[in-house]
């Protein structure tokens, strides 16, 4: 592996205290971050910087199943970019997912790419997704990294609303502190968007491609901590409106309105927590804002984490809990059992005279017991009175038992419930998945947990792939075939196209379209929600929530989609 000092010749100067160079040259150093959301709408579906351009590179032929070095497997390509790629693949040999990204050997960015992928390796820090190999072999340069199916991206959380003032924290938190360990070993990011940083299941921040997606798309900056630290706040900034913190729309984000400035975030939304709306405006320092603040702007990471940590510990809210309703006492009330058989008459019993007060002699005794022996006994002769004229009833009206009837067919209709899941795979129909490992994030009983597509660029049918003509979806695996009478299903965003299918009651893993015949609902628009219950139940153990078209994705020529939760009755 490289050393890192040749990293941080390739990827940034990391001396935070340099003199800015020119005025006219601001908006290049300090505004990195805001450029970047302006090109990232240049290049739909990848991400990609404004930059100089790439001479046309030759790029090797590469499809899903190649193998580079006898090991890793090609699965899926997620980006296709400037002359390299990143797909989604399989290491054989430690049979686990991982990242890939490709480019060839004579790209002009090959260089700075290994140099900053071998420096990021040396850090080894686990708050940030781990490059685990960056190899130059039969005229390919390709970095490997770890591939978290557990873990969803910032863009996917708040594409549900803003994050919680607990959950914003401790962003803000753990993306400064990392960043911060980074720049001390030399190390910047520069290009920290919310698809850079991943939420894992145990509520952890972890960051991708450090030094890396920077030397892939040619980016530098004259004050990379400077960069790095605004790029932060604006992550706090949308973490906490679910706005973008510039007038362009970014990561399916609506930015500010035109002409009106940087507005500080308990502006624009109701409720935000004070403290974590000015560190937001502290760090964004590129804007002119900071005049009007009494506290000093923060232009490096380790300002910002020191000020994350000067701050009252914001705490996870308290869990609230239903009340369980109010005790019902019963009493004996003239020869009935509490007020249950009122309808039944009522039947009197001999009226007991209280007991006398407590002797003290064998007298008193034998009293006592005297006492308690005529209470059972009354006791018993009203409950056999009860009982005779209970029996005495039922003897007199028809001998035929009855149902509670509902509806036309006289039936009873019990009562819908909750159908277990026992698996939730990706609809293939040719076999390419597009994020088969976050099938069971459908139906983990956790709606901040989604499946989630890709972005496509120009068509809501999936970009118009010809292997994804018959659209998308999670097939529902019941375990066994049972009788189905509705489904609530929430999805990742509102806008998709629509439908519920079932397999027939015989069908053994099904993958095609013409498994399911049974046709639950109307292929249609659906909102947030596709809430059905069925007029009759249907027999089946397999159901295909299918799409065939995907929302838009912060732009009228993006196309993103999924299904966050997954509930099957019956």
């Amino acid at each position: 592996m490289a050393e890192r000092s040749t990293a941080a010749v390739d990827v940034a100067d990391n001396s935070g205290d340099e003199p800015l160079a020119a005025k006219a040259d601001k908006a290049t150093a300090d505004g990195l971050a805001k450029a970047q959301n302006t090109a990232d709408a240049s290049a739909p579906g990848t991400g990609g910087e404004r930059q100089g351009t790439v001479p046309p590179i030759v790029t090797p032929e590469l499809h899903s199943g190649h193998k580079l070095a006898r090991r890793y497997r090609l699965e899926e390509c997620v980006t296709r970019l400037d002359g390299f790629s990143s797909w989604r693949a399989v290491d054989e040999k430690l049979r686990r997912a991982v990242g890939v990204h490709l480019l060839p050997a004579d790209h002009p960015r090959a260089r700075s790419v290994l140099a900053a992928a071998r420096s990021a390796a040396l850090l080894g820090d686990p708050r940030f997704v781990q490059v685990l190999d960056a190899v130059e072999e039969n005229d390919l340069v390709y970095v490997v990294h770890e591939w978290l199916p557990d873990a969803v991206e910032l863009t996917a959380l708040l594409a549900s609303g803003p994050l919680e003032a607990h959950d914003a924290y401790q962003l803000v938190s753990q993306v400064s502190q990392a960043m911060a360990a980074a720049h001390r070993e030399g190390l910047a990011h520069l290009r920290l968007t919310p698809g850079a940083v991943l939420r894992t299941s145990t509520g952890q921040y972890r960051i991708r491609g450090l030094a890396v997606n920077a030397a892939l798309r040619g980016i530098r900056a004259d004050r990379p901590q400077r960069t790095d630290t605004e790029a932060i706040g604006a992550l706090l900034y949308a973490a906490l409106t679910q706005r973008w913190p510039y007038e362009t729309d970014a990561y399916g984000l609506s930015g500010l309105p035109r002409g009106v400035g940087l507005i500080a975030p308990d502006q624009v939304r109701a409720g935000v927590h004070r403290g974590l709306s000015e560190l937001a405006m502290r760090a964004l320092i590129n804007d002119g804002a900071t005049a009007s603040r009494q506290e000093p702007p923060c232009t490096t990471p380790d300002e910002l984490a020191a000020a994350v940590a000067a701050m009252p510990r914001i705490r996870r809210p308290e869990p609230t809990f239903t009340a369980p309703p109010e005790y019902q006492r019963t009493t004996y009330q003239q020869g009935t059992y509490g007020r249950a058989q009122s309808g039944l008459g009522t039947v009197p019993i001999p009226p007991v005279a209280p007991p006398p007060p407590p002797l003290q002699s064998r007298t008193g005794k034998a009293l006592k017991w005297t006492v308690a022996a005529l209470l059972i006994a009354a006791l018993g002769l009203g409950s056999w009175q009860v009982a005779d004229r209970l029996l005495d009833q039922s003897s007199e009206s028809d001998p035929t038992p009855t149902q509670p009837v509902t509806g036309d067919d006289n039936k009873a209709t019990p009562p819908a419930k909750p159908l277990r899941i026992a698996d939730a795979s990706e609809f293939m129909p040719t076999g390419k998945g597009i994020k088969p490992e976050l099938a069971p994030n459908a139906v983990d009983g956790k709606r901040d947990t989604s499946w989630i597509t890709l972005q496509y660029h120009g068509y809501a049918n999936f970009g118009n792939l010809p292997n994804r003509r018959q659209g998308s979806g999670i097939v529902v695996d019941l375990g066994s075939v049972k009788d189905v009478s509705g489904f609530d299903i929430a999805m990742y965003r509102a806008g998709h196209t629509a439908e519920v299918l079932a397999a027939g009651p015989d069908a053994s893993d099904p993958t095609d379209l013409s498994d399911f015949p049974q046709r639950l609902t109307k292929l249609r628009s659906v909102g947030k929600s596709l809430k059905t219950t069925l007029d009759k139940p249907v027999r089946t153990r397999y159901v295909l929530i299918h799409i065939t078209e995907l929302p838009e994705d912060g732009s009228s020529e993006l196309f993103r989609g999924g299904i966050s939760e997954i509930k099957i009755t019956g």
